[in-house]
């Protein structure tokens, strides 16, 4: 296994337990409110093998709701995270999922308000990093350790063209990038990890480029 640094090994600054199963799964939790928009007013969290067996013991419960409200790994909150949940009128509701998994620390997150849902997988990979690899049965691959956009967009000629222009004009570094769809000319989802975050008026113009539905962004 190759590290970039001491702290791949050591892990993130972070309230514990474990990295993997209060790092991690907070920033899944952050992950899934930073695509939603904002904080939802519901999540059902299905939480798989190890996740399921251990989530009350290692604080992955009051991790994931600590990363839907917003907070950092090394917020002193977070211990009262479910409490704070309550009291923000965010309900949410753990389910310990039979089902196996491709990785033991997978969990699925259902979250929405009154106007709209999500749901989104995540794995904790260990030492606080994170993978997304569902977002609303599109599969992709988000370290969420990197700047990102993603793009809800028409399968149609020119969309991701339109895009990188925009990209390209301010001068911002694609890393990785991906797009996915479920069916020919239908709806598709684009993936752009980038070097730097990307301001709200650099957003706003791409929701002007062609074929676009739907902006959302991932802050580093």
């Amino acid at each position: 296994m190759k590290f970039n640094s001491v702290f791949d090994i050591i892990g993130p600054v972070m309230v514990g337990p474990s990295s993997s199963h209060t790092a991690g799964a907070a920033r899944i939790g952050k992950a899934a409110r930073n695509l939603f928009g904002r904080q939802p007013k519901w999540a059902r969290i299905h939480l798989y093998e190890s996740f399921a067996k251990t989530y009350k013991g290692h604080g992955t419960d009051f991790a994931l709701a600590g990363g839907l409200l917003g907070f950092e790994t090394d917020d002193l909150r977070m211990g009262k995270a479910l409490d704070i949940a309550k009291k923000n009128d965010l309900e949410i509701t753990f389910i310990e999922a039979s089902a196996s998994a491709v990785h033991p620390n997978t969990v699925r997150l259902t979250i929405g308000d009154d106007t709209e849902q999500m749901e989104l997988v995540g794995i904790s990979i260990g030492g606080g990093k994170v993978e997304i690899t569902e977002l609303n049965g599109f599969e992709l691959r988000l370290s969420g350790n990197h700047p990102a956009i993603l793009i809800m967009h028409n399968d149609r000629f020119g969309a991701i063209a339109s895009i990188t222009k925009v990209l390209a004009k301010h001068e911002i570094n694609i890393g990785h990038m991906e797009v996915n769809r479920k069916d020919i000319g239908k709806e598709a989802l684009m993936v752009i990890e980038v070097d730097q975050n990307v301001d709200d008026a650099i957003l706003e113009e791409l929701e002007e480029a062609d074929h676009i539905i739907q902006i959302s962004k991932i802050v580093s």
